[in-house]
């Protein structure tokens, strides 16, 4: 591992960037029901020069865990939310999220090619549900809500390629979960949202106490030595607040339009740094 040799601890302004940047990722995620991971590990990647491994993977869920429960509580108290259909989904996205981490561990230092070339895919299928949803001019605060139909198997399956996904790339794989919950459930697009928050609420720590049992020892040893004690509960707190301030103001006084703007082209960005990577890794540049 070369985790010890490059780690660093972060300078004052590459920590006040990169909680900056933590903070507008909750700000703009906690309101579309995503956990914000398909940006917080390029910012821990590109900015705070992370390698990435298990250590990175897992403070990217433990943000992630704080996004999902700043926002998921905010839509429980307001009833957008369907336990049932929740609890159908851990059925499969508990267990994926376990099998997430064993393939982090067997990929060990093939996890940066194997991650961007997964993330890529991945960010290249939200992008083209986010170009839909912005042509069609989705409203995702929609205060329907149907509590009928809820097709357990279907949602149990799909939910374990989801906490697969989730412990691989550190993220909620909300960009799953909530189209998954339309299609099998009655349920309206914002009791879809908060349930998908839901799932992530139970999922997303899992699968960070997962990884931190399988992190190795060099891995804990750059984490000392990039000072998470410090950077941790900073980025915590970033999180924390641009996550109720989504989840509480982003709705009502952010334009749907805009925020799901924002959001797309901040996903293009990091698929050409993703794709660029690749092909340097591959020698086409």
């Amino acid at each position: 591992m070369n985790n010890i040799v490059q780690a660093t601890d972060m300078d004052v302004m590459t920590l006040a960037l990169v909680l900056s940047l933590v903070f507008v990722t909750s700000l703009l995620f906690a309101p579309l029901g995503l956990g914000g991971g398909l940006l917080f590990v390029p910012i821990l990647h590109y900015v705070a020069g992370w390698e990435i491994d298990g250590a990175l993977i897992m403070v990217s869920l433990a943000l992630t865990t704080v996004v999902s429960y700043g926002s998921g509580l905010t839509h429980r108290k307001e009833g957008h939310w369907s336990t049932e259909a929740r609890n159908s989904a851990l059925w499969g996205a508990i267990p994926g999220a376990l099998i997430g981490v064993l393939i982090v561990v067997f990929l060990g230092d093939k996890m940066d090619l194997t991650f961007k070339v997964v993330a890529a895919l991945m960010i290249s299928w939200s992008i083209q549900k986010t170009w839909i949803k912005m042509k069609g001019d989705a409203v995702v605060n929609s205060e329907e809500f149907v509590e009928g139909k809820i097709e357990g198997f279907p949602i149990a399956i799909g939910s374990g390629i989801g906490g697969i996904l989730s412990a691989v790339l550190g993220g909620g794989s909300g960009i799953i979960y909530i189209p998954l919950l339309r299609q099998y459930t009655t349920l309206g697009a914002r009791a879809a949202i908060g349930t998908s928050l839901g799932i992530m609420m139970v999922v997303v720590p899992v699968a960070v106490i997962a990884h931190g049992f399988a992190l190795s020892a060099d891995q804990l040893a750059f984490l000392v030595d990039e000072n998470i004690f410090l950077f941790g509960p900073c980025a915590i707190i970033a999180t924390f607040f641009g996550g109720q301030i989504g989840a509480k103001v982003g709705l009502k006084y952010l334009p749907t339009k805009a925020v799901m703007g924002v959001f797309f082209a901040l996903l293009i960005i990091v698929l050409i740094r993703y794709i660029l990577d690749l092909f340097t890794k591959f020698n086409l540049l």
